[in-house]
Order: structure tokens, then C-alpha cells, then sequence
């Protein structure tokens, strides 16, 4: 969602002289940091000048699972099978959706978004992760596009503290959505991703309700099946991103697998700033964090 632009087979990504590409030119990589600064307020503003009542946005902050749950809906939505360019193309971004095709009732898009709440958003699905295992794949994916240099440590604090993309800190985003006006209107539904891993029929049963949208219980089913973690990483392997160069776009672990990962430190630091946050949502804080792993496989 953020940049899952295609790139070349791995024989394509060898220059003339046999060098391998890098994954990020000076270029994407002046653009990711101007992103952060208010030069990109005009160019928001404009990539939202046409959104309309009847479109649905899917938002969530990045390396939130959006990648497997987009992939899915659109095969709940299409009937067709998901790869990249075809989910792109269809569940737009909201730098792309324009052009987007119409899937929803009412003539609405279903408009893919990373930004916080904006008052042009009248209807929309807000997909949230806990912020301990988006830190860590966010690290991994800003790493591998050498967007970020440092350690985790260092990047932890600009995670928390600052900008380590243009949509703001985890804990800022979250509650942009959970204080907006649809939040209370029933126009706001908020799907936790570790739910939806761990029940993905229902909870994607729950997002075609909400998207108006009446389908076959197997293809609900087959759409799940035709996404598993294996077959995310083969349709990766089919059409490579960015990240794919070094390392994966789609990555795997275990929900909560932060625990393994994280400091008592690092782990005091992000409650210390995310923690009401991560409370509203459910995820345990403070002694409770002591609780057992939950048993499910996660995709960012």
C-alpha cells in the first residue's frame, strides 16, 4: 500500500554492467522525505478533491496486514484472483483512485488509504495491528528500501516520537480514527488484524456486510484459501516489489511476535507513548503484556 510498485525479475534488476539495482532511487528516496514535511498538505489535498459519499476508504497505518486483507477482499469483491497490479488497479490508492473502477453500491470506489482521518472520509473500514509487531516489519520494510539507517532503537523514537513515514506517529494515527466524527455514527468499522487472523470468515464476512456488498459464503472461503501465507509470498515471487530486492514485501510471523523481539525496554518505550492507544484497541499493557502468545501466523 504504501509503494508496492512492481519491479523487474531478479535477471531485469542487474544494470548493463551486471550490478544489481538498488531497490530505492535518490530520487523516491527525496520524495519519501519531502513527504514529510508540509510540501505534501497541496498534494493531499488534491488527491481527495473527488472522493464522494458513496466511496468506502480501507485505512489502516503501514505494515498492518493491509497487503493480505486487500488481496482477499478484492477476491470477495471480483470473484477474480488476486496479484498485485490487479488489486492495485481495482482497490486503489488514494493517489490513484480517479480511475478506479466503481465496485460498491451507490456507484462508490473502495479507495485504499494510509492517512490519518480526514474530513472527506464519510464511510470506512479501519484496520489496525498492534503497534509492537508494526514497529518491528515496519523496521524490516524501511530497512530494505534503505528509506531508514540506524538501529531498531533509533528507530523505535522516530516511530513513536517523529516521522518515519508521511502518515505520523502509530499512536497519533489511531486516534485520529477512533476520535472521528463516523466513529460513533456506525459509518466507522474497526477491524483488529489479530482477529482477523485468528477468524478471518468472520471478520471478512463482517467487511462485505459493512461494504453493502451480499456474497457466497464460499467465496468468502476460497478467497482466504487463494491468500494463505504461502501463496502471498509465490504471487510476491510472480510480480517482485521494491522491497523484494532485499528481502520480502510479504513477511511472516506470529501475531504477538514482538515478544521474542522487543527489549523490556523497547517494550516499556512504545507503552510508554502508545500505550492508551493500544489499551482503546484491546491489546494488552503493562502486567497484562505478560499474558501467553496467541497461537497465529500473521502477515504484514
Amino acid at each position: 500500500m504504501t509503494e508496492t510498485d512492481h519491479v523487474p525479475s531478479e535477471r531485469q534488476q542487474k544494470s548493463g554492467t551486471g550490478k544489481r539495482r538498488r531497490p530505492t532511487s535518490l530520487y523516491r528516496k527525496l520524495r519519501r522525505k519531502l513527504s514529510k514535511t508540509d510540501l505534501r498538505a497541496p498534494i493531499t489535498w488534491l488527491r481527495h478533491h473527488n472522493i464522494v459519499p458513496a466511496d468506502v476508504i480501507f485505512s489502516s497505518y503501514p505494515r498492518s496486514g493491509t497487503t493480505w486483507s486487500r488481496f482477499t477482499l478484492f477476491e470477495i469483491l471480483t470473484g477474480r484472483v488476486a496479484g498485485f497490479e490487479a488489486v492495485n488497479s481495482t482497490i486503489c490508492t488514494i493517489a490513484t483512485h480517479r480511475n478506479g473502477p466503481r465496485l460498491l453500491p451507490g456507484n462508490g470506489k473502495f479507495i485504499a488509504s494510509h492517512e490519518q482521518f480526514r474530513p472527506e472520509y464519510k464511510r470506512a473500514i479501519y484496520l489496525v495491528r498492534d503497534a509492537r509487531d508494526v514497529a518491528l516489519s515496519e523496521f524490516a520494510y524501511t530497512r530494505a528500501l534503505e528509506f531508514f539507517e540506524g538501529d531498531f532503537d533509533k528507530f523505535l523514537n522516530t516511530f513513536l516520537c517523529g516521522k518515519i513515514s508521511a502518515f505520523g506517529p502509530w499512536q497519533r494515527h489511531v486516534a485520529s480514527w477512533l476520535d472521528s466524527p463516523i466513529a460513533a455514527t456506525g459509518n466507522l468499522l474497526v477491524v483488529r488484524f489479530e482477529d482477523l487472523r485468528q477468524n478471518p470468515h468472520e471478520g471478512f464476512a463482517r467487511m462485505a456486510e459493512f461494504l453493502g456488498v451480499s456474497v457466497d459464503e464460499d467465496r468468502i472461503r476460497q478467497a482466504i484459501a487463494n491468500n494463505s501465507l504461502d501463496k502471498m509470498k509465490k504471487k510476491e515471487d510472480a510480480e517482485p516489489q521494491r522491497a523484494s530486492v532485499k528481502g520480502r514485501f510479504v513477511r511472516g510471523g506470529a501475531v504477538q511476535g514482538w515478544r521474542g523481539k522487543l527489549t523490556p525496554a523497547q517494550v516499556e518505550l512504545i507503552e510508554h507513548h502508545a500505550g492508551t492507544a493500544l489499551a482503546r484497541l484491546g491489546y494488552p499493557v503493562g502486567s497484562r503484556t505478560m499474558e501467553p502468545e496467541m497461537d497465529a501466523e500473521a502477515l504484514a
